[in-house]
């Protein structure tokens, strides 16, 4: 992580700086704009396949009592997992700043999670804002974690797992399972995750990241939608100011080059300041959320390689065999 980018690496963020992120940066902070990002985000999604090592099954399972929801995304396994209770799984909620992107998104991070780690991986298509605001995606991933709970997979092997949004819906569940005293998870994995939704340390970084994509003005746009009319007042939003007891290890991984990674180092210091066990690795010289080109990108599959071996150290389960290569 001490090394520079690699240069397929350089070549890549620069394509994104130049292309991508001026799009992004204008992006509108209203619901058509959205709605477009959303069309443009699925139809490229459509070109990206899983491994063939991997199987993806719908997950579209109804409310199992009054006053819960329902739980709709994808199950990700292993062709070779034996039948059975699972005996871990990672419940990974996708990045998107909260309005765009889904689990078919993502399969590139996901199926390569479930690879390396021999775990099931259930990703989550929970609502997006502006039709659904905070907190209608805590509600939802709270609704997942209870069904994983329900299918016999116990707590001590779940990982919760999540990029951008995702990380920091990932964390919020975390405390929410807290508060309710439900049994908590084994670990976290957060890649790139967005902790300050008010964006004030992200506009801060601005000027000095050279983040390829990531506009802090376009995100803090997004958030106003993402809160809604409650604006910013939900503690289960602010992640930096939580109490952050009894929090199982964490592992956060941020690019060296993104906007975010002042908000990564705030959150790992008060976790470490909690007594929590975190691991924060700045990656240099990489954009936000690089894990999802573990395809092409070396430095990407060395930090999915570092995600794999996290997961199963905190779940107690054995390395699978490597099947990298080929996925």
């Amino acid at each position: 992580m001490d090394d520079g980018p690699s240069v397929r690496s350089r070549a890549i963020s620069n394509a994104l700086r130049l292309g991508v992120r001026p799009f992004l940066h204008y992006l509108p902070g209203h619901t058509a704009g959205i709605r477009t990002a959303r069309s443009t985000v699925d139809a490229a999604s459509l070109l990206l396949r899983h491994s063939s090592h991997v199987r993806v099954e719908s997950v579209d399972e109804p409310p199992r009592s009054d006053g819960d929801r329902p739980v709709k995304g994808e199950w990700i396994v292993p062709r070779d997992l034996p039948e059975g209770p699972a005996r871990g799984a990672i419940l990974y909620l996708h990045g998107g700043g909260y309005v765009v992107c889904s689990p078919r998104t993502h399969r590139p991070i996901t199926s390569r999670l479930a690879l390396d780690t021999g775990l099931p991986v259930l990703a989550l298509r929970y609502r997006l804002a502006p039709e659904h605001p905070f907190p209608a995606p805590l509600e939802d991933a709270l609704a997942a974690y209870r069904w994983l709970l329900a299918r016999g997979v116990p707590a001590s092997g779940i990982v919760l797992a999540g990029d951008s949004a995702g990380g920091h819906l990932s964390a919020a569940l975390a405390g929410e399972l807290c508060r309710l005293g439900l049994p908590g998870p084994a670990g976290l994995v957060l890649f790139s995750p967005w902790v300050d939704l008010t964006c004030e340390l992200s506009i801060q970084a601005q000027e000095r990241a050279r983040d390829p994509y990531i506009s802090a003005s376009s995100a803090r746009r997004v958030a106003r939608l993402v809160v809604g009319p409650a604006g910013f007042d939900d503690p289960r939003l602010a992640l930096l100011s939580c109490a952050w007891t009894d929090m199982p290890p964490v592992l956060i991984q941020v690019g060296g080059a993104e906007v975010l990674r002042n908000e990564a180092k705030a959150f790992a210091d008060a976790l470490k300041r909690a007594g929590a066990d975190c691991e924060l690795q700045i990656w240099k010289g990489q954009m936000h959320v690089f894990q999802i080109l573990n395809r092409v990108l070396p430095e990407a599959g060395d930090a999915m390689r570092d995600a794999a071996r996290f997961v199963r150290t905190v779940t107690g389960t054995g390395a699978p065999e490597d099947r990298t290569a080929a996925a």
